[in-house]
């Protein structure tokens, strides 16, 4: 999950970094089974934001905030890895119910 946390703070906030993530979080998915639903659950999340934006114009400030707040959201499941199972459920909560726009 580290790595894919680095790679994510490197890359330019536009559409292709979403689906770029999206699909190393899904390999991840396939081959760490202990972290399954965390992959899982920010790949839907980039997802949903490849499937709205699509083809859209996206004005810079709101791409800019769902970036950051996406950037929080793998930053917070990293750093649930490892952590005592509360933390761990709490992170997949707030992942689940997170709004990126």
């Amino acid at each position: 999950m580290t790595e894919l946390r680095d790679w994510l703070n490197g890359q330019h906030p536009g559409l292709r970094t979403y689906k770029s993530f999206r699909d190393k979080a899904l390999e991840l998915c396939a081959t760490d089974a202990e972290h399954r639903a965390l992959y899982r659950l920010l790949a839907n999340l980039a997802g949903h934001y490849i499937t709205a934006f699509d083809e859209e114009p996206l004005p810079t400030d709101v791409a800019k905030h769902a970036y950051d707040v996406f950037r929080d959201l793998v930053e917070e499941g990293d750093r649930s890895i490892g952590a005592p199972v509360e933390q761990q459920l709490a992170a997949l909560n707030k992942i689940a119910a997170a709004e990126l726009f």
